[in-house]
């Protein structure tokens, strides 16, 4: 197959980035195919294809190579659009779909109306880094939770039980209920169970020092009850610059807590969330609307507002309920991230009392309050869980 060579004049290129290869398709200002070819997706291969030549609109599919590409592409002078995938139905949805055909088809809708690809903004390097540190800590936190899980079936298939005790001291207080018979099989587990466990509060105090020195602006984020560290920086990261949202509202949508709609006539049935966006920030919104909502959560606004949903009944209101919290606790993050007020946890119930209004006046957030009660920032190891 020929390497995709470009030239000058007022030209629309489609990338399928491929981990090995990336397919290439050029047309021209008339829409023919002028071009088409593959590279190396390496760096610099892009720079050496992309680097001289004039600047041109490229589009390529967002992915695991889409950040640094396009960034790389961004320095080299060209209008970049990296799509969004769960948008682009002529793709995914077509039955004869390979990587020339996909790139030709970035290329001819880029050419047309960029908008068609519902374009993102890809983070910058040092968000992604950052990142990349609360992912890792997820990851083995879920590691952990795979081999207690392991351990305690193994141990009641043996006819024993290991008493209930938290994932933290497991590694080192489970090793005492575990029968002689399956030590030899054990062990190795428990040792990783207390390496992970190390590693995971390492992680944790990294956590605690970036979002003092990193990120200042979370700490108005944590004075809702059930938001720590943890979940504040990773909500800091994930949406990176509040003001792209014009209404606080669609931050829910963004993170996947807007229920589906499949609304045809008479019809509207009540669907699942669409999961859109960042599912460790959607996993960590949702414990801590759990925490709010359960039995050690404070008497606020929002607490109130959940028990409600929950008390209507039906199969899933609980779980309804701990979504709507989730998506409400969304919105309110974003609005105190823009403001950086403080936070009156029963702003509504003071404004429905007689004379209370004019104390909330002015403030969206309550701020001539201030923090009712004094409310203490949960531990970070309550969040471990999500």
């Amino acid at each position: 197959m020929a390497e995709c060579t470009t030239g000058s004049g007022s030209m629309t290129i489609g990338l399928d980035l491929g981990d090995e290869y990336t397919q290439c398709c050029v047309l021209d200002e008339n829409g023919r195919v002028v071009e088409q070819g593959r590279i190396r997706t390496t760096p610099e291969a892009l720079k050496s294809r992309f680097g001289s030549m004039p600047r041109t609109r490229i589009a390529l599919e967002a992915g695991v190579h889409s950040a640094w590409s396009s960034r790389l592409l961004g320095e080299c002078g060209h209008e970049v659009i990296v799509a969004n995938p769960r948008k682009l139905r002529l793709i995914y949805k077509n039955d004869q779909k390979d990587d020339e055909v996909d790139a030709e088809n970035l290329a001819r809708v880029a050419r047309l109306d960029p908008q068609l690809l519902y374009p993102i903004q890809h983070r910058s390097v040092q968000t992604q880094q950052d990142l990349a540190v609360l992912r890792a800590r997820d990851e083995m936190v879920q590691a952990r939770t795979q081999l207690i899980n392991h351990i305690r079936g193994a141990v009641k298939s043996m006819g024993g039980r290991i008493p209930k005790m938290s994932a933290e001291v497991f590694g080192s207080k489970a090793a005492g209920s575990v029968p002689e018979a399956l030590k030899p099989a054990l062990g190795a587990l428990l040792s990783a169970i207390q390496l992970l466990t190390k590693q995971i509060r390492q992680q944790d105090q990294w956590v605690q020092q970036r979002a003092k020195e990193g990120y200042p602006q979370s700490a108005a984020l944590r004075q809702v009850p059930g938001v720590g560290p943890l979940t504040s920086v990773a909500y800091v990261l994930t949406l990176e610059d509040p003001k792209r949202f014009a209404s606080s509202r669609r931050v829910g949508a963004y993170l996947g807590l807007r229920p589906k709609r499949a609304t045809s006539g008479a019809s509207d049935p009540q669907l699942r969330i669409s999961k859109a966006g960042d599912g460790l920030l959607r996993r960590l919104l949702v414990g801590s609307a759990h925490y709010i909502l359960g039995p050690f959560g404070p008497d606020t606004d929002l607490r109130r507002w959940g028990q409600k949903i929950a008390q209507r009944g039906g199969k899933n209101a609980k779980k309804r309920a701990v979504v709507a919290v989730s998506r409400k606790l969304a919105v309110l993050l974003h609005r105190l991230w823009m403001t950086q007020e403080k936070y009156d946890p029963q702003r509504n119930s003071k404004r429905k009392k007689p004379g209370a209004v004019a104390e909330v006046l002015g403030s969206p957030l309550g701020c001539r309050g201030g923090l009712a009660g004094g409310i203490a920032e949960p531990k970070l190891t309550e969040e471990k869980s999500v």
